[in-house]
């Protein structure tokens, strides 16, 4: 259903959303290093280049979701980046329980972002959107 009070819902949702993913991205461009450094620190290789994907995903999948452009694609991509990253950097069932419990949270909380983005994926930006306008 396409009424102004889903459109208007939708476009939140998205605002929403992008509050979560444009601050990291932003964050990785002023805390580069430290970034770098994290990664590292979880194993993976080629932690740079890791960097400067997560950033860019971060910043242009933000950006995207603002806008309402892309907005399917930019949704599935935030997804699948969501996840990846959750089993990297909140693998709870690895770690010792005192600092499993926060872990676990900030695990869930991301299956859920990605469960929101999925939504996103499959119903579009909605109107108020440049998605939106282009069909119009």
């Amino acid at each position: 259903m396409n009424t102004p009070a889903s459109n208007t819902l939708n476009l939140l949702g998205r605002l929403g959303l992008a509050a979560l993913f444009l601050p990291a991205g932003i964050g990785k461009i002023t805390g580069f290093s430290g970034t770098v450094g994290y990664i590292a620190s979880v194993g993976l290789p080629m932690a740079t280049l890791g960097a400067i994907l997560a950033l860019v995903v971060e910043v242009a999948g933000g950006l995207a979701l603002v806008l309402g452009y892309k907005t399917r694609i930019a949704a599935l991509v935030l997804a699948v980046f969501t996840l990846v990253a959750s089993f990297f950097f909140h693998a709870f069932w690895s770690m010792a329980p005192e600092q499993a419990f926060v872990q676990q949270l900030l695990f869930w909380k991301n299956i859920a972002v990605a469960g929101g983005l999925l939504v996103l994926a499959a119903h579009g930006a909605g109107a108020f959107s440049l998605d939106g306008r282009q069909r119009a």
